[in-house]
């Protein structure tokens, strides 16, 4: 047993094998849709939500390790992987309802979240709606921050985003495509740095009902000028609440100068920069990434939510609203100069 450095004993280690059939999908109906989901593994739960076209496959090469110590869950979010996608709600706090329904399907009562990018925002608001069920954030290049976000995601906000997403499954266009990719990564660029697992969101999405659900999700989140959703003016509730953020400083979707407002605006919170990574750090150094959730599970103690203090928070607001205003209006601006 190793002795937290804030001088609480941490939990014993203990490590288990995983069953390759632990990390199949399974399948929950809830609300009369079928939700898909991972889970292997024993101890304290561990949630992982991927991002926006993405699924529960991305975190597939992570799921051993982290269940070696944890119940890990990784549901594809309503509309994503192979769960259904109906014309529904697709806004970050039904993602946070779904994922809550999910668990209490599950029996698992409170959680460390894991979010990436979109899941950073719905991990964030679940832990805003839930606080009672939250033991933990870790948030991996989030959104929900500022309104800066890859132009790409802008343009595809727009009408006729349909027919864009349906032109660049054609093979000619694949092909061509493909060949910018190599050139970006050539140049050493970030945007060439998550091209590639840029790209396999596309061919996630391989047919109209997938690509009508992903701009359903995106459009609640993203317009032509940039993210329309933001934590920032509630950061201050995270209070107590164990947080981490990891982020690689060549994310071309969500900028790493997130990361450091997102961090200047959680009270105690923890940020770890991957140096080379872009966007998708967990892959790209997969063994720091279990290395830091799993020293971080293991060193803090889950959040213990309070009602009154709960309200004793939102009564007084945040602590520095000058100083959270200045984090806000240099985001915004940071925003407007890369849109010119």
């Amino acid at each position: 047993m190793v002795d937290d450095p804030r001088g609480r004993p941490a939990r014993a280690v203990r490590l288990r094998p995983v069953d390759d059939a632990e990390l199949e999908l399974r399948y929950r109906v809830v609300h009369g849709y079928r939700r898909a989901y991972r889970m292997a593994g024993e101890g304290p739960a561990l949630v992982l939500v991927h991002g926006i076209g993405d699924s529960s496959r991305t975190w597939a090469d992570l799921i051993p390790d982290l269940a070696r110590t944890h119940t890990v869950i990784a549901p594809d979010l309503l509309g994503h992987g192979d769960s259904d996608k109906p014309r529904a709600d697709y806004s970050v706090a039904a993602y946070a309802n779904g994922v809550r329904d999910l668990l209490t399907t599950l029996g698992i009562e409170s959680a460390t979240l894991v979010g990436h990018s979109l899941g950073g925002g719905v991990a964030m608001q679940f832990a805003y709606q839930f606080p009672e069920r939250t033991e933990r954030l870790v948030l991996v290049g989030a959104g929900g921050v500022g309104r800066e976000v890859n132009p790409v995601l802008r343009l595809v906000s727009l009408p006729g985003a349909h027919l864009m997403l349906s032109a660049l499954r054609l093979p000619g266009m694949r092909l061509q495509v493909g060949l910018a990719v190599r050139l970006m990564k050539l140049l050493d660029t970030d945007l060439g740095q998550d091209a590639p697992d840029l790209l396999n969101l596309v061919d996630a999405l391989p047919d109209e009902t997938s690509r009508n659900a992903f701009v359903r999700t995106l459009r609640a989140v993203v317009d032509w000028r940039g993210q329309v959703v933001t934590m920032l003016d509630r950061c201050y509730l995270t209070e107590g609440m164990p947080t981490m953020l990891l982020w690689g400083d060549r994310d071309s979707v969500v900028p790493v100068r997130h990361a450091f407002g997102a961090h200047e605006a959680m009270p105690g919170s923890r940020l770890e920069i991957f140096e080379g990574a872009g966007h998708f750090p967990f892959h790209t150094d997969p063994a720091r990434f279990v290395s830091l959730i799993e020293e971080f599970t293991a060193t803090t103690a889950p959040a213990h939510w309070s009602r009154d203090r709960w309200r004793d928070l939102l009564r007084e607001g945040r602590p520095d609203g000058t100083r959270a205003r200045a984090v806000e209006r240099d985001l915004r601006e940071a925003s407007e100069r890369s849109a010119t």
